[in-house]
């Protein structure tokens, strides 16, 4: 088993690190099959610790959402798919942040919604991560009243570099994934994502403690995190939005303004992905899509909006998705597992 470890530099300056999916050297190259051990800072790179910082104040704004990585997977070319199994996602801190940040949000003017209000309050709560009670506390600032929220780690963002040659800023989802913010992306779930340049140029980051369907805010519970994943390819295999499958559900994604294409674009990729796998004609696919279909909202404040559409597999009996890596890359987790 060929396993990687990938430290990063805590002290390193805010400026050296990355934040965009492609236009970014690779950090290591790492073979199909690598299960690879790394960490991931927080959106905020460490600036935000306390209920009296401001992320107007301690952040640079061109520094927001930090990725770990780029890294080069051997092999991976144009039409292929990276095949990302999330082994392991904990936090590296006892505790994580949540903020109100100026006209940015999905219950505030924005700078594409413009609106004459003044901007939100900008506030900073920070919150306990219980890590063996595997719960997460949420403090009120205004008065006195705390709640225990499940502990829920997911990755905001996990992509590659885009077609065409282009930089897009770690902020911004679309077709090569990127700052999806869906409480989808848990240990225990496959990603796939399209490989659209040599090497795919593969980053995640921006860990969640726990985030609601939709981000309203804008803001998760942001921390830092220590991640194991399974990095594999799939040759000859297109993926023209970035999937998701674990053990219950596949699920598609979509990212646009407004809010019904991202809807649309995650419906007719499942309804694609679902005759392709199962034989059906697409309006076939598109009638047991129609009945079976839940659609959960990933995000409702970046730059474009995240959709997300999940299938049940048990209205896919017999079938192995994607040729059935999910499940081999479960059973490798669980090696890599019994094995440490």
């Amino acid at each position: 088993m060929n396993d990687f470890v990938y430290d990063l530099d805590p002290d390193a300056e805010p400026g050296s690190l990355t934040f965009t999916f492609g236009g970014a050297v690779p950090v290591a190259s790492i073979r199909p099959g690598t299960v690879l051990s790394t960490w991931t800072r927080d959106c905020f790179a460490g600036r935000v610790r306390s209920t009296s910082d401001r992320v107007s104040e301690v952040c640079d704004p061109r520094f927001i959402n930090p990725q770990t990585g780029p890294f080069y997977v051997e092999g991976a070319g144009p039409g292929d798919t990276l095949a990302v199994h999330f082994v392991s996602i904990e936090p590296r801190e006892s505790f994580g942040v949540s903020t109100t940040v100026p006209f940015f949000g999905s219950l505030t003017g924005t700078g594409t919604t413009a609106t004459l209000q003044d901007a939100l309050e900008e506030r900073t709560w920070v919150y306990e991560i219980d890590r063996a009670e595997r719960l997460v506390r949420y403090r009120a600032l205004d008065s006195v009243y705390e709640v225990d929220l499940p502990l829920d780690p997911m990755h905001g963002t996990v992509g590659v570099a885009p077609a065409l040659g282009e930089v897009r800023s770690s902020l911004a989802p679309g077709d090569w994934g990127g700052n999806m913010d869906t409480p989808e992306m848990r240990a225990g779930v496959t990603c796939y994502l399209g490989v659209n340049v040599e090497g795919a140029l593969f980053s995640f980051g921006d860990g969640h403690a726990r985030q609601g369907e939709g981000e309203t805010c804008g803001v998760a519970v942001e921390t830092a995190m220590d991640s194991v994943v399974i990095v594999d390819l799939i040759k000859g295999v297109p993926c023209p939005w970035p999937r998701l499958e674990n053990d219950h559900f596949v699920i598609t994604t979509g990212s646009a303004r407004p809010l019904e294409d991202a809807f649309r674009i995650a419906q007719s990729e499942l309804v694609r992905w679902t005759a392709a796998e199962t034989g059906l004609s697409v309006l076939d696919a598109y009638q047991l899509v129609s009945q079976a279909v839940l659609s959960p909202v990933a995000n409702v404040v970046d730059t474009a909006y995240t959709m997300t559409a999940k299938l049940p597999k048990t209205v896919l009996p017999g079938i192995a998705p994607m040729g059935g890596i999910h499940a081999r890359l479960r059973r490798q987790a669980a090696a890599w597992r019994a094995s440490g």
